[in-house]
């Protein structure tokens, strides 16, 4: 089967499992998260083979954008499913499943890197703590933006509805900084790792990558310094999470969108 058929199947999986969160949130409709998660484990089943494939087509020493966004959307899926297992994160799904589906869409037909050599143990620590850490900061920002509407509801006193729907306030920061130091410990693996084991980062065009991945490691762990230290919570824990995101997303995207696609470069 090609791909774009499948990428629009994962789509459809995807916003499907979604629209039915999202009602459930309005309370629309009653909680159903074995049909969210099987939605979404069909979805990943479109969504896998596609990564598998561009990993097969293009391999260069790191992976270029179509395969980062393919394989990051497939492991935060992935992770989000499995998490919600144990933890009350599904109602990220409203924003994840889409997101991650039009990741997909937009990708197949974006060029692989040409293969440049193959991948050491020590690129490939990199590689997979890289995909994670976005992956579970990725939970964290869809989580965060929950924790900021369901805050937003509380101050103007409106108690129904979404505030309903989510679990209470403290449990939801309380995973929000789960994930959150999840998170941070994978990222500081990503960044260590590629000091050890990535040569000539200048030469292929990293520096922008690294710069942006160390200023996200601040802006997290003063987040996380913070809430312990002097009790940051709430919106301003909702506003940093937001911007590490941010800055994660452009340090791991924003230069492969321009090398690739603007520049052409492979």
């Amino acid at each position: 089967m090609q791909a774009l058929p499948l990428a629009i199947l994962a789509f459809i999986l995807y916003v499907a499992a979604a629209s039915w969160q999202a009602l459930t949130l309005a309370r629309r409709v009653p909680s159903r998260p074995e049909l969210v998660r099987g939605l979404g484990v069909l979805g990943l089943l479109c969504h896998l083979p596609l990564a598998a494939g561009l990993f097969g087509q293009g391999q260069a020493l790191l992976p270029g954008l179509s395969t980062s966004a393919i394989v990051a959307g497939a492991v935060a899926v992935l992770l989000l499913i499995v998490v919600s297992l144990f933890k009350p994160v599904l109602n990220a799904a409203v924003g994840l499943f889409p997101l991650a589906g039009a990741a997909l869409l937009l990708a197949t037909g974006l060029p692989s890197p040409e293969r440049t050599g193959g991948l050491t143990p020590g690129i490939a620590l990199h590689a997979l703590s890289s995909v994670l850490a976005f992956a579970v900061l990725a939970i964290a920002a869809a989580q965060a933006v929950l924790l900021g509407l369901q805050n937003q509801a509380l101050r103007h006193h409106h108690t129904r509805g979404i505030v309903q729907a989510l679990p209470p306030l403290t449990t939801m920061e309380r995973i929000l900084f789960e994930l959150i130091w999840a998170g941070l410990a994978l990222l500081t693996m990503s960044i260590a790792s590629g000091f050890l084991f990535v040569d000539n980062m200048f030469a292929q065009h990293l520096a922008h990558k690294t710069i942006l991945s160390l200023a996200a490691w601040v802006i997290f762990s003063v987040l996380l310094f913070s809430h312990h230290r002097l009790g940051w919570r709430g919106m301003r824990a909702v506003r940093w999470t937001l911007g590490g995101c941010v800055v994660l997303l452009l340090a791991y995207f924003g230069s492969k969108f321009v090398l690739e696609v603007v520049l052409n470069r492979g």
